[in-house]
């Protein structure tokens, strides 16, 4: 009867084999999770970045708010106080009108009697005050015009600046308004001027 029995040592190696395999199913196991898990949070972090930067590009301000106005207001009436002004100084139809009137109100006041002076006066002198007055009036209107311009962006925002020809344009209407105004003053009140006498008959 043989009584032999296997030796102890491949019994250990017969029982360790198979714990070797399972210890390395579990570790490729372990690193492919990992690799799961790391491809995962770097997809995640991506998304998270994307989604991060279109919520930042969703309430970024747009730099259209703050680019400086067109300044469109303060450049038309730049242009229409140096309009009136020119129009002061050269004349218009407004005041041709308004002088011819004067001269037909003033004859037929005048009497039969009325002296060479006062025929003067009726003709050719209130018609003359007249247009002086009309003149003043759109002189004013354009000085009074260019320096609200000017004045325009010290009651708005402090960085708010007038283009450099609408500043230009303004200060000319204040410029021939000003010469406008005086000359209405020496012209309507005869110190430019000396009104014509008759000589004594």
């Amino acid at each position: 009867m043989d009584t032999t029995k296997t030796p102890a040592p491949n019994a250990a190696e017969a029982d360790t084999t198979p714990v070797d395999l399972e210890k390395t199913g579990t570790a490729q196991d372990a690193a492919t999770e990992a690799t799961a898990d790391a491809n995962l949070d770097a997809a995640t972090g991506t998304g998270s970045a994307l989604a991060d930067a279109d919520l930042d590009d969703d309430f970024a301000e747009d730099p259209a708010d703050y680019e400086q106005p067109s300044h469109v207001g303060s450049a038309a009436f730049a242009i229409v106080s140096a309009g009136l002004s020119v129009v002061a100084l050269s004349g218009s139809w407004v005041a041709g009108i308004v002088s011819e009137r004067a001269s037909v109100a003033a004859r037929l006041e005048l009497s039969q009697a009325a002296d060479a002076n006062a025929q003067i006066a009726a003709q050719f002198v209130n018609p003359w005050h007249t247009t002086a007055m009309v003149n003043g009036v759109f002189s004013a209107l354009a000085l009074i015009i260019a320096t609200f311009v000017l004045a325009l962006p010290a009651f708005s925002t402090p960085e708010r600046t007038l283009p450099t020809w609408v500043r230009s344009v303004s200060w000319a209407g204040i410029g021939l308004g000003a010469l406008g105004v005086l000359l209405f003053v020496l012209m309507y009140f005869d110190l430019l001027l000396a009104v014509p006498k008759a000589g004594a008959v």
